[in-house]
């Protein structure tokens, strides 16, 4: 009896250390281990606000494609509104600019614009000693103007004709001014008021510094952002993973369509190479679609504007970016899976077009593999990650991407470092048990950062990390760091590991369930062989 119950009790043991070592894992990773990533952001998808120097040499840099403006008239101290919005008048007599006296610029040069209203129209103007309207749908010529600016941020603004427009004695905005106006306090100077310049990503780029220029600045940006060297130090820390952000424009390469800038898929191209040369696996997420999904800069939008959702030509031509990803890199070993589409906006893309998107990209990919895993992202905004579940995208190796951060909520503004560590253990651990537990696709934290609104110490920083890490690696699929190389440094995984404010040997929780099983193991076979078979 004694015997037998010691049998038993091995047993026992050596399930309860299966117990703690066996777990999710994700095929086609070396070891059947999760994804432990970091994405190349800025590179092949542009976002200013990660490397602020690559528009330093904009002519005008501060009036791109999307750059809110107000136009006030100097000599009545009225601002310039399109009434209701758009779609009819427009008149000079507001005296606070709201969203009537906002319009969102569409560069052709730097002296040469066009004016978009809140509603969407253009302004236009059919000639010398017309009105100025608000009806026009699409710009062209009548919806082309030319700016004067001096030191001041004081405009003239001028038809092709050379005729300058002004604000009349009825407030009405005419192309009628007589002469040419000096600086003073004339109907025909206005002064230029930018509301807002948030937008700094490909399509801002390459229209703002035309393509030559733009072709220059980023080749040697491609080709030194980042390099094999990178993988080599991914490779050294224990990153088996590369999530790659790339725009629709890809599938067009080398000639895209205007203004954007060729050469990124030979980039994307190398990158394979050099993860296949260091054992690591890539993701290709589609970071830009055409019309943009959400109206941000790294969804290449022209002016912070969704066209994506509203456009079935535009959800067409995305999936055909899908079929091209995938008919070109199914087969090479280093790819793991791709993502459909980044960060769609909850406010603009309604699930059920989302879903039906979804459900097409995932036949595309099946199309040219069984294995690839096919990645879904959450809807940003007000939304719920059950709801892809419930949509029932697809079959095995499907992937549901979720971004964590602590940041961009006001939510967030006033947590102390305690609160936010306790943010993470008390409501991202519960959600991810509740995914990994759900029936359908794997969990992905795609994107998250050792940052926060906390001005912490460093060891706050290497405890906030440790409570990501520790977190985060029970996601069913895993996690990727956002992003690799970064001017602001504690978004830069690269100076957070090497300036030991992110320590990646906390918070491994794969490891300790390995410690654990060893413990364990060694305990049951210790058992055996004391009372022997």
């Amino acid at each position: 009896m004694e015997i037998a119950l010691c049998k038993w009790g091995f047993l026992f043991l050596l399930c309860l250390g299966l117990s703690f070592s066996v777990g999710f894992s994700v095929e086609g990773l070396h070891g059947n281990s999760r994804v432990r990533g970091v994405n190349l952001g800025g590179w092949l998808v542009i976002e200013g606000w990660i490397k602020p120097s690559l528009f330093d040499d904009i002519p005008n840099s501060d009036m791109l494609d999307g750059t809110e403006v107000q136009l006030k008239s100097v000599s009545g101290n009225k601002y310039v509104s399109a009434d209701n919005g758009g779609g009819g008048a427009v008149v000079v007599d507001k005296d606070i600019p709201l969203a009537w006296e906002t319009f969102r610029l569409w560069r052709v040069s730097e002296s040469i614009f066009q004016f978009r209203t809140s509603g969407g129209q253009f302004l236009t103007c059919n000639g010398d000693g017309g009105n100025v309207t608000a009806t026009a749908e699409l710009p062209s010529d009548t919806e082309t103007f030319y700016l004067e600016r001096n030191n001041d941020n004081r405009i003239h603004i001028k038809l092709k004709t050379g005729m300058y427009l002004q604000a009349s004695n009825t407030n009405q905005l005419t192309a009628d001014y007589p002469g040419t106006p000096g600086w003073d306090d004339n109907a025909a100077t206005f002064e230029l008021i930018i509301s807002a310049n948030n937008l700094h990503g490909d399509y801002q780029f390459a229209n703002g510094y035309g393509h030559e220029k733009a072709e220059e600045v980023y080749k040697r940006h491609r080709n030194n952002f980042i390099t094999v060297e990178d993988f080599n130090f991914l490779y050294r820390h224990g990153i088996n993973t590369v999530r790659i952000p790339v725009g629709w424009w890809i599938a067009y390469d080398p000639i895209p369509p205007p203004p954007f800038i060729g050469g990124s898929l030979q980039a994307l191209d190398n990158a394979f190479s050099w993860a296949l040369e260091y054992n690591i696996k890539c993701i290709i997420d589609l970071h830009a679609a055409p019309g943009s999904q959400n109206g941000m800069e790294h969804s290449s939008s022209r002016d912070g504007t969704t066209g994506w959702p509203t456009s079935s030509d535009y959800i067409s031509q995305t999936l055909n970016v899908i079929d091209f990803i995938a008919s070109r890199y199914a087969k090479h070993p280093s790819l793991l899976g791709i993502e459909l589409l980044n960060e769609p906006s909850a406010a603009s893309v309604p699930l059920e077009t989302l879903a039906s998107y979804y459900k097409q990209g995932h036949k595309i990919v099946r199309k040219y593999s069984s294995t690839a895993y096919v990645i879904f992202c959450q809807r940003i905004g007000n939304a719920d990650p059950l709801e892809l579940y419930q949509a029932k995208l697809g079959d095995a190796n499907t992937v549901i991407d979720l971004h964590y951060y602590n940041l961009f909520d006001t939510f967030f503004v006033n947590m102390s470092s305690i609160d936010n560590i306790q943010y993470i253990y008390k409501s991202r651990e519960t959600q991810l048990q509740a995914l990994n537990g759900a029936n359908g696709p794997l969990v992905f934290i795609g994107e998250w950062v050792n940052e926060w609104n906390v001005n912490g110490s460093q060891t706050d920083y290497q405890d906030f990390g440790q409570a990501q890490l520790e977190v985060y690696n029970a996601a069913s699929f895993g996690w990727a760091y956002w992003t690799l190389k970064n001017d602001r440094k504690h978004w830069d995984f690269e100076w957070n590991v090497r300036n030991n404010y992110l320590q990646l040997q906390l918070g491994c929780s794969s490891c300790r369930r390995s410690w654990s099983y060893a413990m364990f193991l060694g305990l049951a076979c210790s058992f055996y062989f004391i009372y022997g078979a």
